[in-house]
């Protein structure tokens, strides 16, 4: 950002804002505008989703007063006729609450309203400006650390939100970034508020609890300065997460085979051998926090949750009995991880994963290796991510509504794909769509994962069918017939490159049908 050129100190940066947006309000005294607050200044009780905010049109008088621009307020008034975004909210409440605020708001909830004079576009620019600065690059704790080099700092921020925006950054990750980055600054105004409420000499338990608030939220800061360093960006949120132990082998050495099942019945045991051991659960997460190595989970028909399938240490077999569709897992949506696997070898069979709520992939594999056989995996997140060092072999299964791709290779991962379809992929919002092609499997590069791909088919993803991301400014476009058996490129060079990059990338497709997908079917990149 040019504001923040050669700045030294978060300081220089504040104040350089400041003058920014003070120069642009000096063009216009007054201008109409929607003042967007928190719904609680006017309902006692609502539900975020359906009142994200309450949005007044009001006449805005800029006379800004306070040092720093993330504080400056403005006079306010309701300008007619009376316009509201919640059509049935009363005009006296409205009236009640600015003249208890004395009519003066912060700047940053106002918004210019469009198609008014240039002046007021350009104030409207300064203020998304603003907002950008005080929402993603400024930290609380800028101005209370030295810095040799701020601009360096913001600039390493800046290049944290493109990559995030282009994609570089898997879609559930950038959101465990943002909810870190939210809980950081809720967890701050917290603090702030309760120490405000203690009048006097705060006693033993108000200090306590003050402190455990302040750990909090330097524990969230160093979690986010990870983020900004480059160097451990890697070793921070990237990290793998699970950090319960391995139970290994019971000690008299026996595997039991677990029935999930609400009622069980002698018929649904019948074809097991006469010496299998058996436990049976009508909670799957107490069938699986009983698993040690070796154990099999049986799972019959019906509708269960399980935030224990985010610690799959063990070397067990997850299998529904029955039809796949009639098998339903969901996600706990108050965690980030759905499936997450750090074992040895873990095979889940013939059920559905369905996420709700949950952030990250539906099914990360972070080490170790795991099959998926005969699964449907609905999800809301990205797909399936398979972290470096881990490897993944997925058959007969469907995998759709990924918002990034359907499959996530990072760099020195394994991926067998047989028989699977990939469709529907890649719902991620993005202003600029030429960036918004991820679709069926994405592939990132260096060094580069081994991917078997046989007899899949790939459709209508909302991006490329398949993505090979290296890092180069280079762009090749491949047509479809080259994923097909038998296929001619007609075009010596193009069929050239693909085969030196497959060869490159230990990239083995045949058989595959990708068709349909909005970007194209495959998208390579390389030098």
């Amino acid at each position: 950002m040019e504001i923040c050129k050669e700045l030294h100190e978060a300081e220089d940066a504040d104040e350089a804002m400041s003058k920014y947006l003070s120069e642009k309000l000096k063009l216009k005294d007054k201008w109409l505008g929607v003042w967007k607050t928190n719904p609680e200044l006017f309902f006692v009780k609502y539900e975020e989703a359906s009142i994200p905010f309450v949005g007044i049109l009001v006449e805005v008088t800029c006379k800004p007063h306070q040092s720093s621009s993330s504080c400056f307020k403005v006079t306010v008034s309701v300008a007619e006729p009376f316009s509201s975004n919640i059509s049935n909210i009363p005009r006296d409440l409205v009236d009640e609450v600015l003249e208890e605020l004395e009519y003066n708001v912060p700047l940053l909830e106002v918004y210019p309203v469009e198609r008014q004079d240039s002046d007021s576009q350009d104030i409207a620019l300064a203020l998304e400006v603003v907002r950008f600065f005080y929402d993603f690059l400024w930290r609380d704790w800028d101005d209370e650390e030295s810095c040799e080099n701020y601009t360096a700092l913001i600039e390493e921020r800046i290049n944290l939100w493109c990559d995030i925006q282009d994609g570089t950054i898997p879609g559930p990750i950038a959101q465990r970034f943002k909810k870190t980055l939210e809980k950081y600054k809720k967890k701050r105004v917290e603090l702030i508020e309760y120490q405000s409420n203690i009048k006097e000499d705060p006693s033993a338990a108000e200090a306590v609890e003050c402190w455990k608030k302040y750990y909090e939220i330097v524990m969230l800061c160093g979690l986010l300065k990870m983020w900004e360093d480059l160097r451990l960006r890697v070793h921070g949120p990237f990290f793998p997460r699970i950090l319960r132990r391995r139970k290994g082998k019971r000690d008299f050495g026996k595997a039991i085979t677990h029935i999930v099942t609400k009622v069980m019945t002698t018929d649904m045991v019948k074809d097991l051998p006469s010496d299998t051991l058996l436990q049976q659960h009508d909670d799957l997460d107490l069938a699986l926090d009983s698993c040690y190595g070796g154990d099999t989970v049986v799972i019959f028909p019906g509708e269960y949750q399980a935030v224990n399938l985010a610690l799959l240490t063990d070397d067990i077999v997850i299998k529904g009995v029955g039809n796949r569709e009639e098998i339903i897992i969901t996600s706990e949506p108050s965690h980030d991880s759905f499936v997450v696997s750090k074992a040895d070898n873990v095979k889940i069979m013939n059920l559905s994963l369905i996420q709700q709520g949950t952030v990250d992939g539906i099914v990360v594999v972070e080490s170790g290796h795991m099959t998926l056989e005969n699964c449907v995996l609905k999800c809301e997140g990205t797909g399936v991510c398979v972290l470096t060092g881990a490897a993944l072999t997925i058959t007969d299964s469907e995998i759709t509504g990924a918002q990034g791709a359907g499959v996530e290779l990072y760099p020195g991962s394994i991926a067998i794909l047989e028989k699977n379809e990939i469709h529907h992929c890649n719902n991620l919002r993005t202003g600029d769509s030429s960036k918004s092609t991820l679709g069926g499997v994405n592939m990132k590069v260096l060094p580069a994962p081994k991917l078997k791909m046989t007899n899949n088919h790939i459709y209508n993803n909302n991006g490329y069918g398949v993505s090979i991301l290296q890092p180069t400014e280079q762009f090749f476009i491949v047509a479809e017939e080259a994923l097909n058996k038998g296929a001619a490129l007609g075009d010596k060079k193009d069929e050239n490159m693909l085969s030196k990059v497959m060869q490159n990338l230990n990239l083995e497709m045949n058989n595959n049908k990708i068709e349909a997908n909005l970007k194209g079917d495959i998208r390579i990149v390389t030098s």
